[in-house]
């Protein structure tokens, strides 16, 4: 056996030993021995991607999904530069990842080789660690050493701050297994690993049973005393609030937030990519949604705020809670700060379940006036916006209206995330509810989408921008390749109808170089990878179109046409009516 044959072994044996169930690999030569072991086990499940921008955020999709990462493989060079977006969305949102970029060998680098660029630390501070694996070496300690570098890797990447994890694989010829020694460059032995060598050192050939090294995470808590001190503040407040943001990571449980609700009388304003809009607690309640419309018609403030989760999506959610004057409490395990306004006053290093646990036992007082008026805004709310939504806002309300229960739903950034925010009513079904919120990029959104669909059985729904779209139409071919069921709800508004909310708006450059008009044609992009494909601009059509896309089998491209200045002016039109109302 090659001795780079054996280290791809290495590699994939102690990546699944680690837990891991799936790894995407894009197609290149540097990286034949890792891309030949991984495909050729049986226990990891593979997907090969010709794109490798495409493949990153597939991975990250499924990262996204299962909470495990999808490890990533590529050839040397600008492969690895093109996986970079997906690192940075990876690094903001606490996704793990593991990246296995295969490189030149040291000798080659600053030479002018073919295909050789500088793959040291490629991706910055991006990653929670980086390391370049030893070359490969038919030596006990390095094989010991490279099982150790990736069960690490597998442990730092799942870890209390998780993220990327970079490791930068050195090979040199001959790469393929079937080469013979001839295959070897001028002047450089093709190394061999005999029987006898395997034989002898067991632990370095075979690992240990599980991985080789086993990672034990704890969770962080409060001391007694802080959190009785954290539960007087709460119990002794006129009124308060819990806000969820968006979460690539376990959020407190549903039980332990109810809990937390029920003790407190706080209501939960539950962004939709918290984990606790959709599912259960809506139920359980109290959980709104509707916040980001009549807060600024609630003229109380809480006294006493507590957040779990990143920043919300909502800017009207952010400028009342940076204006409320409120003791706030950041929850974090891994003590990050996500609070842009600097408002904060408490950072809390605490696990979200074992927290909201904590404080549900030990404080017990009933909802209060602020409570109850919350509470009346969001009821009165839905009354006043039922049918009444922008057409834009009307399809997010209806795919998180009808979607299946369970069902896997990826939303774009720029205005549909907004208009789900908005328009987005709780439910108690049990809906996966993901987005890119961690850089907020509008690439990769599809190949996201369709990563989190490829790990679970229950129907995916994805919606997208069409700039988004345009963005990664490379990122449909997964569709047949990989036999995905899947809706593809495109909002057409043809260009950047975001810029409308801001002043720019008003400027004579407005037109041609913030909205950007493309004028395309999205068929030919589902024709040429065998989507079907429906345009509507009509909403009820368009609820008979998805009702039928999402209880049939495949994939379809849905394309609603909107005209992004006039649903500018109904959602302001609508604001309005709504702090007048409540």
């Amino acid at each position: 056996m090659h001795v780079n044959s054996l280290w791809g072994e290495l590699v994939a044996d102690e990546l699944a030993k680690a837990g891991v169930e799936a790894a995407v690999l894009a197609p290149g030569s540097r990286s034949t021995p890792l891309t030949v072991a991984l495909a050729e086990r049986d226990d990891v499940e593979t997907f090969s991607h010709l794109d490798e921008r495409s493949a990153a955020f597939f991975a990250l999709g499924r990262a996204k999904r299962t909470g495990r990462p999808t490890p990533l493989v590529c050839t040397s060079g600008t492969a690895a530069a093109n996986f970079h977006p997906a690192v940075v969305e990876a690094d903001a949102a606490r996704v793990p990842m593991v990246l296995l970029t295969a490189d030149r060998p040291p000798e080659l680098r600053d030479s002018g080789a073919n295909q050789t660029v500088d793959q040291e630390k490629l991706y910055g501070d991006a990653v929670r660690s980086y390391r370049t694996l030893p070359e490969p070496e038919p030596a006990a300690r390095k094989l010991r050493s490279l099982r150790t570098a990736v069960s690490r890797a597998v442990g730092t990447a799942t870890g209390a701050h998780p993220g990327p994890v970079h490791l930068n694989v050195p090979l040199r010829k001959p790469l393929e297994p079937n080469a013979d020694a001839e295959a070897a460059p001028a002047g450089v032995p093709a190394v061999t690993v005999s029987e006898t060598f395997l034989e002898a050192n067991p632990l370095a050939a075979t690992g240990r049973e599980g991985p080789f090294v086993e990672v034990t995470r704890g969770r962080s808590r409060l001391a007694r005393a802080d959190r009785d001190r954290l539960a007087e503040t709460v119990e002794s407040a006129d009124g308060g609030l819990v806000v969820c943001g968006p979460t690539d990571r376990p959020a407190p449980a549903d039980d332990a937030l109810a809990d937390l609700a029920a003790a407190t009388g706080f209501p939960v304003l539950a962004d939709p990519l918290s984990g606790h809009r959709f599912g259960p607690l809506a139920e359980a309640g109290p959980v709104c949604g509707g916040y980001d419309a009549y807060l600024p018609a609630v003229e109380t403030t809480p006294d006493v705020v507590v957040r779990f989760g990143a920043s919300p999506t909502s800017k009207p959610l952010r400028q009342y809670l940076r204006d409320a004057g409120a003791r706030q409490f950041l929850v974090d395990p891994a003590g990050g700060w996500r609070e842009a306004t600097f408002a904060a006053t408490d950072l809390v290093v605490a696990d979200g379940t074992q927290l909201a646990a904590a404080l549900a036992d030990a404080v017990d007082r009933d909802r209060g006036a602020f409570g109850r008026r919350v509470l009346e805004a969001e009821t009165a709310y839905w009354k006043l916006v039922d049918g009444e939504e922008p057409e834009e806002g009307a399809v997010l309300a209806d795919v998180v209206a009808l979607a299946p229960d369970p069902a896997t739903v990826m939303v774009s950034n720029s205005m549909p995330v907004r208009d789900l925010d908005r328009f987005g009513r709780p439910r108690a079904a049990n809906l996966a509810v993901l987005g890119n919120r961690g850089a907020s990029g509008i690439d990769g959104v599809t190949s996201t989408a369709l990563g989190a669909g490829s790990a679970v059985a229950e129907p995916l729904v994805a919606v997208v921008g069409d700039l988004a779209q345009y963005h990664d139409t490379n990122g449909l071919l997964a569709v047949e390749r990989f036999d995905l069921d899947a809706t593809i709800v495109c909002v057409n508004n043809d260009g950047g109808g975001i810029f409308h909310l801001l002043p720019i708006e008003d400027h004579g450059t407005f037109e041609e170089w913030f909205r950007t008009p493309h004028g395309l044609d999205f068929e030919p992009a589902a024709e040429l990878h065998g989507l079907a494909f429906a345009r509507t601009d009509d909403r009820e059509r368009f609820r008979e179109l998805f009702a039928e896309s999402v209880g049939s089998e495949g994939a379809q491209i849905i394309e609603f046409v909107a005209d992004s200045g006039r649903n500018h002016d109904d959602r302001r039109a609508l604001a309005e009516r709504v702090v007048d109302s409540v």
